[in-house]
């Protein structure tokens, strides 16, 4: 039995087992596709500030001057779901310290904001609604942000310009390399390849005092992705 053992031990292996098998020549690129959209909706960021003496007092204040911006949306024909309040504060408000002063800041009033944030139909709304929200009682445009109603559709759009360019740069590869473009072996898509955030054309700033109607320019919006093409090289 030890002498058939060792026969069988001493027999060439298969030449697939004695050398690994080379994986075949490829060409990597990456590339990036954008498409530019005209924004079609609008997200504004409202807030009520309120100072008062006393909590109770600015708590009591800012709900009346927010209730009253909210009858105002609805006023408006902002749907319910349209509108969320998304941050509320009450906190102190203290004296502002002399210098060299180590007696502990005395608390002189407090201050309440409510934050809410309304969604706009259209672009061209989003003036007419903020001009109403000041007139209704908000004292500050945090923000606004402008969307698209479909981004999925940009961002596919994206995808497909980004591996149009990633075929051409691949394409131009094989030609300076002498040798013939293969099949795509693999995908991939990196950096998100999400619709961006909303950009900001509109800085939060305090509006007591506004008179003039506000002018809105959404301006356009850049949907990119990214993609990672493997290709085969041929023969």
């Amino acid at each position: 039995m030890k002498r058939i053992l060792l026969a069988l031990l001493l027999l060439p292996l298969p030449v697939a087992a004695q050398t690994a098998q080379e994986a075949p020549p490829t060409i990597t690129v990456d590339a990036t596709g954008t498409v530019e959209r005209e924004p079609e909706q609008a997200v504004v960021l409202l807030a009520v500030e309120s100072e008062a003496p006393t909590a109770a007092e600015a708590g009591r204040a800012n709900a009346e001057r927010m209730e009253a911006l909210l009858t105002a949306l609805r006023g408006m024909q902002i749907a319910e779901s349209d509108i969320r309040t998304v941050s509320y504060d009450l906190s102190p408000i203290y004296q502002r310290p002399e210098p060299r002063d180590t007696v502990t800041p005395r608390i002189v009033a407090y201050r309440a904001r409510n934050m809410v944030q309304v969604e706009v139909d259209t672009v061209a709304r989003a003036g007419p609604v903020i001009d109403g929200a000041i007139e209704a009682g908000a004292n500050r445009v945090a923000g606004l942000n402008f969307k698209l109603r479909d981004p999925e559709a940009a961002r596919l759009e994206a995808l497909e310009d980004a591996l149009g360019s990633a075929r051409r740069e691949a394409e131009a590869l094989a030609r300076a390399a002498g040798v013939t473009l293969g099949p795509v072996v693999s995908i991939q898509t990196s950096g998100g390849g999400r619709f961006p955030p909303p950009m900001p054309m509109y800085r939060g700033v305090a509006m007591e005092a506004a008179q003039a109607d506000t002018p809105i320019e959404g301006g356009t919006l850049s949907v990119s992705a990214h993609v990672i093409v493997v290709y085969r090289i041929g023969s």
